[in-house]
């Protein structure tokens, strides 16, 4: 007796994840961040978080010139220069008085568009992490997706900028703080610039909140794309190093 064959078993498409909102995107970098970097290929956008930043920047900036003092932020600042500081030193009174308003103004400018400085220098290392990713590991994966991921990642470091807020607010001791370095999250803080400002900078990139930042951004290229995890860390991690060293040597040089 035949036996009817059986139908064809198919198997039932797989949902797409739905789309997170904006505000998701940002609680999901920290909390479930292959969410947020998953979702960063339906959109790539990044303004919002990277508006968040501006505003939590400019309320950490603001706070700190009322209560330590742009002139004062300037001059912790001028521990990494000792060349500049002994020349300054050098002039006469009213010549330094001059240099020190003058100085005080140019940090308070600098302070304030810092956010824009800061898109810039995400966009060349976007570009960097673009092109390895893209040429050395076969990724697929855009220009505008990297950007997103890198923005993205950078979440934690407003943490930072909160934490060095509350600092100031509490009191924190004006003869300590520098913007480049407010809180004590890396070993560069416990240092004297003056004592070797090579060794300074390149302990102060060596920050917790930084190594968070890699962690997200390697996360977020093997959500989007094939690359393993280890090679996504090698590639962050590797170009970090680059930036380091090279930040380390410019601020040496110019110092």
């Amino acid at each position: 007796m035949a036996v009817a064959p059986l139908p064809p078993v198919t198997s039932s498409p797989v949902p797409a994840p739905a789309p997170l909102s904006e505000g998701a995107r940002i609680v999901d970098t920290f909390v479930a961040p292959s969410k947020t970097f998953t979702d960063l290929r339906r959109s790539a956008s990044w303004w919002v978080p990277f508006l968040l930043m501006v505003v939590v920047s400019s309320a950490f900036v603001y706070t700190a010139g009322q209560k330590i003092g742009f002139r004062k932020i300037m001059e912790n600042q001028m521990q990494a220069q000792p060349k500049a500081q002994a020349r300054l030193e050098n002039l006469p009174a009213a010549q330094r008085e001059a240099q020190l308003e003058s100085g005080a103004k140019v940090t308070e400018i600098i302070s304030y568009v810092f956010p824009l400085i800061t898109l810039i220098m995400w966009l060349v290392i976007a570009g960097a992490l673009f092109g390895t990713f893209k040429l050395a590991a076969g990724a697929d994966v855009s220009f505008n997706v990297s950007l997103a991921i890198v923005i993205y990642s950078a979440l934690p470091l407003m943490v930072k900028s909160v934490l060095a807020l509350a600092s100031v607010l509490a009191g924190m001791s004006p003869d300590s703080f520098t913007f480049q370095n407010p809180v004590a999250t890396n070993p560069g803080y416990f240092l004297n610039p003056a004592d070797g400002v090579f060794l300074y900078s390149l302990l102060t990139g060596v920050d917790i909140f930084m190594i968070w930042t890699l962690v997200l951004t390697a996360i977020g290229f093997t959500c989007v794309s094939k690359v393993k995890r280890g090679t996504s860390l090698a590639i962050v991690f590797g170009w970090w190093a680059v930036f380091t060293v090279l930040g380390a040597a410019l601020g040496a040089a110019l110092s």
